[in-house]
C-alpha cells in the first residue's frame, strides 16, 4: 500500500500526544472525539478498510495517517512520537469474518504484534481493544473476565475472529509478565451508536435501516438468543478513565451494558421507535452464513471488576441507544437522496 497521510491541521503541543489506530472507525472516530475535547493531540492511523474518512473529517484538529498496523515503519514512526497509544484497528463483523477469514487472523493477530513490539520498544502505554466474543460457547449466563472459554472447530471460520482475539490477549499478557510492558486489555459487548453501520452485519443499524426503509427486518435464527448493547457514549470515557489510570496494567475488563434483549424483541422495538410498517422475517444461519454456523444464545458481561476500578456504570439504556442509532440512519438516508 502506498503511504500518504492527510494533515487535517498544523498540531500544537497539548496535554498528551496519542496514537489511535483504526480512529477512523465507528468506536475509533468516538474516542478521537473524547481525546480532543480534553486538549490532546491526536494521531490516526487507519487503513479506511472498514473505517471511514467522513467520521473524522470534521475534526480538523487531528493528523491523520491512511496506512496499515501491519506497516512495521510507520507504526514506528509514529509510536515514537506520541506518549499513549489505543489499539482499536481490528477486521469486525460477523460477515467480513465469515467472508474474509485470512484477513481477519492476519490483520488482527500481525497487528497487534506489530503494534506491541513498537510501544514496548518505545516504553507507550497501550490499551488495546478485545471482545465479548473470546468467551465463545460458554454457557454462563454472565461472562467474567476469568472464565475458560469454549469456542468451535478449526474449520468453522466464524470462530477465527475470537481466536484471533484471543491470541492477541495472550501476547499482550506476556509482554506485561516477561518485559513489565504497560499495557491494558478491554473486552467491549457490542458497542453502538451514531456512525455504526450495517455494512458487515452490524444488527441495530441493520434493523434501523430496513425498518425505515419498510423492508422485511431479518432476524436470524429463532430470535431468541439475546445481546447486552452499550452506547458508545458509555465505552469510550471508560476505555480513557482506565488508560488515566496508570496503576492499572497488565488487566482485562469487560466493557458493556446489563440490559439484555432478544434479537426478535429489538427487532420490534426497533419497528415501533420508527414508527414502521415493517415485518420480521426469520431466516436460518446457514441460509445467511453458511453451512455450520454457530451463534451463542446469551451474551451479558460481569462488571464488577470495572466497577472497583473506576467506578463504570453504563447511564446510556437501550432506548435511549436506539433512538440515537434511528436518528443517525434516517440522517444518512436522507444525505443519499
Amino acid at each position: 500500500m502506498h503511504n500518504y497521510h492527510i494533515r487535517l491541521r498544523a498540531v500544537q503541543e497539548k496535554y498528551m500526544r496519542i496514537l489511535v489506530t483504526g480512529g477512523a472507525g465507528f468506536i475509533g472516530s468516538h474516542l478521537c472525539e473524547s481525546l480532543i475535547q480534553k486538549q490532546h493531540d491526536v494521531f490516526v492511523l487507519d487503513d479506511l478498510s472498514t473505517g471511514r474518512f467522513e467520521n473524522i473529517e470534521h475534526l480538523k484538529e487531528i493528523t491523520c495517517v491512511i496506512d496499515s498496523t501491519l506497516n512495521q515503519d510507520v507504526v514506528r514512526d509514529l509510536v515514537k512520537e506520541v506518549d499513549v497509544v489505543y489499539h482499536l484497528a481490528a477486521t469486525v463483523g460477523v460477515q467480513l469474518v465469515v467472508n474474509q477469514p485470512i484477513r481477519t487472523i492476519v490483520n488482527n493477530i500481525r497487528g497487534t504484534e506489530t503494534i506491541l513490539e513498537e510501544t514496548c520498544r518505545y516504553r507507550r502505554r497501550l490499551l488495546i481493544t478485545s471482545t465479548s466474543e473470546v468467551y465463545g460457547k460458554g454457557a454462563r449466563a454472565v461472562f467474567h473476565e476469568d472464565d475458560d472459554r469454549v469456542i468451535g472447530a478449526t474449520h468453522l471460520h466464524r470462530w477465527c475472529y475470537a481466536a484471533s482475539k484471543e491470541i492477541d490477549e495472550f501476547l499482550a499478557l506476556a509482554y506485561w509478565r516477561e518485559k513489565r510492558h504497560p499495557v491494558v486489555l478491554v473486552r467491549l459487548f457490542n458497542t453502538v451508536g451514531p456512525r455504526q453501520t450495517g455494512r458487515y452485519g452490524m444488527v441495530i443499524p441493520t434493523f434501523a435501516r430496513q425498518a425505515l426503509l419498510g423492508e422485511d427486518l431479518t432476524v436470524y435464527g429463532d430470535g431468541k438468543q439475546t445481546r447486552c448493547f452499550a452506547a458508545v457514549q458509555d465505552v469510550v470515557p471508560a476505555m480513557v478513565k482506565l488508560m488515566e489510570s496508570e496503576s492499572i496494567c497488565g488487566e482485562v475488563f469487560n466493557i458493556g451494558n446489563n440490559e439484555a434483549v432478544s434479537m426478535e424483541d429489538l427487532a420490534q422495538r426497533i419497528i415501533e421507535r420508527t414508527g414502521s410498517s415493517s415485518s420480521i422475517r426469520y431466516v436460518p444461519y446457514d441460509q445467511a452464513y453458511g453451512p455450520g454456523y454457530e451463534d451463542m444464545r446469551h451474551r451479558e458481561p460481569c462488571l464488577n471488576k470495572i466497577h472497583a476500578a473506576i467506578g463504570y456504570r453504563p447511564a446510556v439504556s437501550l432506548d435511549e441507544i436506539l433512538d440515537a442509532v434511528i436518528a443517525d440512519t434516517r440522517r444518512r438516508l436522507h444525505q443519499d437522496v
